[in-house]
């Protein structure tokens, strides 16, 4: 219990992006929970996005608030209505969209300044730089909050201390502005009061370890999205109601059997090519496994519109398929105890929430931190399979490739059958981490004692 002359005030600040927004979301549940004052900063699109968010608050006296600020879109060259990174029609406006984002800077030191209760401190995801000006300007403590694992961390420290040490070539305009990027990324996290970790002692002890001998203060605090129990937060966790009847692929769910139907999703960031998705489908209708295929946001194109309907697809796949176009409940999916596997891109997020329900994984990483988790999810937890079982440039993978991986994870054999074992058992150990006296929530605890 907090005593009321000492009642504290986060301020959590995301960059707009899902992959940022759900877990900093689910963290504010479990900072309030613990009867913190809190303070998210969003804009007025993502803030309907997260409207249930309120309701669930109210409903259990959770001080939350969302604090919207506008967001230049179109004074920054963005379309109209681009408030979120998966909103963005292509990847060259990342740089804009970024911009924009820096630009809320002064419309939130104003909104700090008027603040009755000053925050106790500010909370941010790992590339706001910026919000460590704001920190200091207002003599606030700033946490970094890390939306990817703590082996992913240390491959990034590595990388960049191996590529320091290579000779000096000639860059580009734009990898000087990445360059500099990365160094006030950098700057701001060593001027940090601490670091907070969607991850949990438990899942990677060593890499948590070698970690904390090079960063003070840290604290693992997930799986965070392990705070949503009832029904209804699970449903709208990161979005609200954009499945026609939404509820259809649930009364299909109850008809599978037991741990027999492979969930397809990759993330809200992942351009796939259309001829990418096309080898994805033969893959998925050749592998006579039950499916729920996302397909999401620009991945919807006309060509892969066409193609569904040219190919007959979703006829073809009738009563063993579905597709969904668009936003789907993933962690209410995932929980389904007729869901066996998971061909994931690997994003630290869903990698998590695939291991809170125990489901083993088929990795498909794309890019960034993607290719870490693949690694740690297949070689070190051993929960996992590749798509492609060779290293090499992949530029397609091709539906044989697919298939093969699908009916490997899926067979009844005794490698299958460890991996299933693993992955109950890793999800039992999450569970534990969040309840009271878990390493995860004794470690939530600690960081409010840091602030206090």
């Amino acid at each position: 219990m907090i005593s009321q002359d000492k009642q504290l005030h986060f301020l959590l600040i995301p960059l707009l992006s899902q992959s940022h927004i759900i877990p900093l979301t689910d963290f504010a549940k479990l900072l309030a929970q613990h009867e913190i004052n809190v303070s998210i900063i969003t804009t007025p699109l993502n803030a309907q996005r997260y409207k249930s968010l309120i309701t669930h608050s109210l409903n259990f006296n959770l001080k939350i608030q969302l604090i919207p600020l506008h967001f230049p879109c179109e004074e920054l060259g963005l379309p109209k209505g681009c408030e979120n990174m998966d909103s963005l029609p292509s990847t060259n406006l990342y740089k804009e969209f970024f911009l924009a984002c820096e630009s809320l800077k002064q419309p939130l030191e104003e909104i700090i300044q008027k603040m009755e209760t000053k925050p106790s401190c500010i909370i941010s995801t790992g590339g706001l730089y910026w919000t460590q000006e704001i920190a200091d300007k207002f003599k606030i403590p700033r946490y970094v909050f890390q939306t990817i694992s703590c082996f992913a961390l240390l491959c990034s420290q590595e990388i960049e201390i191996r590529n320091s040490q290579l000779p000096n070539v000639a860059t580009t305009k734009q990898s000087d502005d990445v360059q500099s990027v990365v160094h006030q990324i950098k700057w701001s996290q060593n001027l940090a009061r601490g670091t907070l970790i969607n991850t949990f002692n438990e899942l990677e002890p060593f890499y948590v370890d070698e970690y904390k001998k090079i960063m003070k203060n840290v604290f693992c605090v997930g799986p965070v999205s392990l705070c949503n129990k009832k029904i209804d937060e699970i449903v709208n966790r990161g979005n609200e109601g954009s499945i026609d009847n939404e509820y259809s692929y649930l009364t299909w769910l109850n008809t599978m059997k037991p741990k027999s139907v492979v969930y397809v999703s990759f993330g809200s960031l992942c351009h796939i090519s259309f001829l990418q998705i096309k080898e994805i489908g033969l893959g998925l209708e050749s592998s006579n496994v039950p499916f729920i295929w996302i397909i999401r946001g620009l991945n919807v194109s006309s060509e892969v519109e066409k193609w569904l309907s040219d190919e007959n697809f979703e006829e073809k796949v009738k009563g063993r398929g579905i597709i969904i176009k668009g936003w789907a409940p993933q962690l209410m999916i995932l929980s389904h105890t007729s869901i066996g596997g998971f061909l994931t891109h690997c994003g630290w997020n869903s990698t998590l929430e695939g291991i809170t329900c125990g489901v083993p994984m088929i990795t498909f990483p794309m890019f960034a931190d993607q290719y870490y988790n693949e690694k740690l999810i297949v070689d070190f937890l051993k929960i996992g399979i590749r798509v492609a079982t060779e290293e090499k440039n992949r530029v397609l993978e091709k539906k044989e490739e697919v298939e093969k991986a699908i009916n490997q994870l899926m067979d009844e054999g005794l490698e299958s059958e460890e991996r299933r074992k693993k992955a109950k058992e890793l999800a039992i150990m999450s569970k534990e981490a969040m309840q009271e006296s878990g390493s995860s929530y004794l470690n939530i605890k600690s960081l409010i004692q840091d602030v206090m």
